[in-house]
């Protein structure tokens, strides 16, 4: 495995039934709940039988309960999205909100951060076609 790549995000969740709902709802994401450890697995891509996945480039991740007293500080991980408008509505109307409005990256594309119910904070890209 390549050295200092993204290979695993954690999402921690107050109710992590809720924000599972919410992120299948916003992204299609699934998961795969392991009782053992309190914990879902996050498949953002398809996997192999080992659980890696098959997409280069592409990870998954997890989420659990937010451990007690936890300061939210995190790293931002930026999701691709066909479009920031869509993908903002759809947020919305999912019980998100939304941290900065589409700011463009000149010559790149465009992101905006949101806030999802539980106040974890993410990112959403777009790729600016002429960009390609």
């Amino acid at each position: 495995m390549k050295k200092n790549m993204v290979v695993h995000f954690e999402i921690y969740a107050d109710d992590p039934d809720a924000l599972q709902k919410f992120y299948a709802g916003l992204f299609d994401w699934t998961f795969q709940p392991l009782p053992e450890m309190d914990y879902r697995m996050i498949h953002t891509v398809e996997t192999d039988k080992e659980g890696m996945a098959k997409q280069a480039g592409g990870i998954n991740g997890g989420m659990m309960k937010r451990p007690p007293d936890y300061e939210p500080a995190a790293w931002v991980n930026y999701v691709n999205v066909d479009s920031i408008e869509a993908t903002v509505e759809r947020a919305k109307k999912l019980g998100a909100t939304v941290a900065r409005d589409k700011s463009p990256v000149p010559g790149m594309g465009w992101f905006a951060i949101i806030n999802d119910p539980q106040e974890n904070c993410f990112g959403i890209w777009q790729t600016d076609p002429k960009a390609r």
